[in-house]
């Protein structure tokens, strides 16, 4: 799945070992907000250093960001996530394609020409 939008939150990474293997692991989430009429928001996690370097994603940037949503069970409860495996840069003018304004048709070439014609086939409204 794909959400895209602006980068409006970059929240600070988290971290911490892995109690099963001892391994080290860091994840940092971030918030993107589209353009539609009524913006959507989403919150998306990059998981891993080398993903957190590589995106290297900052606050206001246009974003297509590609993800999967999963969910987990701790303590009875169920938890949503949304892991994003791929981040790619918008362009400038792809940006303003993606507000969801319309595009106003094309002005006429020339005005059309409304001859009055007979006066009996005026009508009254």
């Amino acid at each position: 799945m794909e959400f895209t939008g602006k980068i409006i939150a970059v929240l600070p990474p988290k971290g911490g070992v892995a109690k099963a293997t001892g391994n080290e692991w860091k994840a940092q989430e971030f918030v993107i907000e589209n353009h539609d009429q009524y913006p959507k928001k989403m919150c998306f996690e990059v998981f891993g250093t080398d993903k957190i370097d590589q995106f290297n994603i900052q606050l206001g940037e246009e974003l297509t960001v590609s993800f999967d949503i999963d969910a987990r069970q701790w303590q009875d409860r169920w938890f949503n996530s949304i892991r994003a495996w791929r981040v790619e840069r918008v362009a400038a003018g792809d940006a303003a394609m993606q507000t969801g304004s319309p595009v106003p048709p094309p002005a006429p070439a020339a005005t059309p020409d409304f001859n009055t014609g007979d006066a009996k086939d005026d009508l009254p409204f």
